[in-house]
């Protein structure tokens, strides 16, 4: 089988983060997506919305791809969220299987710091998303040319939109529906979330 992961904190999980995983499963013929909402998110700075949350939307903002399975194994784990330990996981579950690592360009700039970051190429193929307008251009990040095999791009469509955006559009009371799938902008609203006091 060929698997996919895609991980974040999805707070909120947008319509980029949708159309990055329609992609990968399409590009890589990927027989499931994994997404994986973080649990203690040792590299942020912020502290992320309850994973209660992040959760039960990034299982509606998904719901649309039958491939995808909203996977709540790191906020199950408890301790710091690691990649490493994920993909261990899975590919314990799945074996025998093929792991795909679903990153932006922005995560793979960070991938050298993280946690056991060689041992997640000894693991996975990394896919790193590239805006289409740089298809063919070198990746951003670029890997050490030992590892450089270990790497492929995926060339996702320009999409202006952050879930830091989303957020401060709704504390300021601004419409996200271009943003977010309907039942996410629902969700965000019963629940008054990234509202301010």
């Amino acid at each position: 089988m060929r698997i996919g992961m895609m991980g974040g904190a999805f707070d909120p999980p947008h319509n980029a983060h949708v159309e990055l995983a329609r992609l990968a499963i399409a590009e890589l013929r990927l027989d499931e997506l994994r997404v994986v909402p973080t649990g203690m998110a040792w590299h942020k700075a912020r502290p992320l919305s309850a994973a209660q949350h992040r959760l039960a939307m990034a299982r509606a903002a998904f719901a649309g791809l039958p491939a995808v399975a909203v996977d709540s194994c790191e906020i199950e784990r408890g301790g710091p969220s690691y990649t490493l330990d994920t993909l261990r996981q899975i590919s314990k579950e799945l074996a025998p299987s093929e792991l795909f690592l679903i990153l932006g360009a922005d995560q793979a700039r960070a991938l050298p710091h993280w946690h056991g970051w060689l041992q997640i190429l000894e693991i996975a193929i990394i896919c790193v998303a590239t805006r289409a307008e740089l298809t063919g251009a070198s990746l951003e990040f670029v890997p050490p040319p030992e590892h450089r095999t270990r790497f492929r791009a995926l060339a996702l469509p320009a999409m202006a939109v952050s879930a830091t955006d989303i957020r401060s559009r709704v504390s300021q009371g601004h419409d996200i529906a271009s943003l977010v799938c309907a039942p996410v902008a629902r969700y965000i609203h019963e629940h008054h979330l990234y509202q301010t006091a």
